[in-house]
Protein backbone atom coordinates (compact mmCIF):
# COMPACT_ATOMS: atom_id res chain seq x y z
CA UNK A 1 0.00 0.00 0.00
CA UNK A 2 1.17 3.36 -0.76
CA UNK A 3 -0.01 6.50 1.17
CA UNK A 4 -1.54 6.85 4.85
CA UNK A 5 -4.16 3.85 5.81
CA UNK A 6 -7.52 5.11 4.78
CA UNK A 7 -9.01 4.16 8.32
CA UNK A 8 -6.22 6.62 10.22
CA UNK A 9 -7.64 9.48 8.05
CA UNK A 10 -10.00 12.30 9.35
CA UNK A 11 -13.37 12.47 7.55
CA UNK A 12 -11.67 15.68 6.07
CA UNK A 13 -8.71 14.18 4.64
CA UNK A 14 -10.45 11.03 3.54
CA UNK A 15 -12.57 13.07 1.27
CA UNK A 16 -9.87 15.23 0.16
CA UNK A 17 -7.81 12.01 -1.27
CA UNK A 18 -10.54 10.63 -2.58
CA UNK A 19 -11.25 14.34 -4.52
CA UNK A 20 -7.80 14.28 -5.36
CA UNK A 21 -7.22 10.87 -6.93
CA UNK A 22 -10.84 10.63 -8.65
CA UNK A 23 -9.15 14.00 -10.44
CA UNK A 24 -6.37 12.18 -11.56
CA UNK A 25 -7.54 8.67 -12.55
CA UNK A 26 -8.27 10.10 -16.16
CA UNK A 27 -4.26 11.21 -17.11
CA UNK A 28 -3.27 8.03 -15.23
CA UNK A 29 -5.36 5.91 -17.53
CA UNK A 30 -4.09 7.99 -20.65
CA UNK A 31 -0.58 9.04 -19.70
CA UNK A 32 0.77 6.38 -16.63
CA UNK A 33 2.52 2.81 -16.84
CA UNK A 34 0.59 -0.67 -16.14
CA UNK A 35 2.04 -0.28 -12.54
CA UNK A 36 0.93 3.49 -11.88
CA UNK A 37 -2.77 2.65 -13.33
CA UNK A 38 -2.60 -0.65 -11.22
CA UNK A 39 -1.24 1.43 -7.44
CA UNK A 40 -3.56 4.12 -8.98
CA UNK A 41 -6.87 1.43 -9.04
CA UNK A 42 -5.58 0.35 -5.42
CA UNK A 43 -5.71 3.30 -3.87
CA UNK A 44 -8.70 4.60 -5.32
CA UNK A 45 -10.32 1.13 -4.34
CA UNK A 46 -8.80 1.55 -0.63
CA UNK A 47 -10.06 5.34 -0.12
CA UNK A 48 -13.42 4.34 -1.96
CA UNK A 49 -14.07 1.12 0.77
CA UNK A 50 -13.26 3.21 3.71
CA UNK A 51 -15.34 5.95 2.64
CA UNK A 52 -18.15 2.87 2.39
CA UNK A 53 -17.11 1.55 5.20
CA UNK A 54 -17.78 5.06 7.36
CA UNK A 55 -20.97 6.33 5.29
CA UNK A 56 -23.11 2.51 5.26
CA UNK A 57 -26.23 4.74 5.51
CA UNK A 58 -25.25 7.45 2.27
CA UNK A 59 -27.91 9.39 0.39
CA UNK A 60 -28.07 7.65 -3.04
CA UNK A 61 -29.30 9.92 -5.69
CA UNK A 62 -32.20 7.50 -7.59
CA UNK A 63 -30.82 8.81 -10.91
CA UNK A 64 -27.45 7.09 -10.01
CA UNK A 65 -29.24 3.79 -9.43
CA UNK A 66 -29.89 1.56 -12.71
CA UNK A 67 -33.76 1.56 -12.51
CA UNK A 68 -33.34 5.55 -12.40
CA UNK A 69 -31.03 5.03 -15.55
CA UNK A 70 -33.79 2.77 -17.25
CA UNK A 71 -36.17 5.65 -16.09
CA UNK A 72 -34.39 8.42 -18.02
CA UNK A 73 -34.02 6.26 -21.08
CA UNK A 74 -37.70 6.04 -21.08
Amino acid sequence: MTGVDPGELSDAQLIKELETIHRTRHDTLLHGSADALVAHSTRTAELEGEYLRRNPLRVVSSGRTREGARAREA
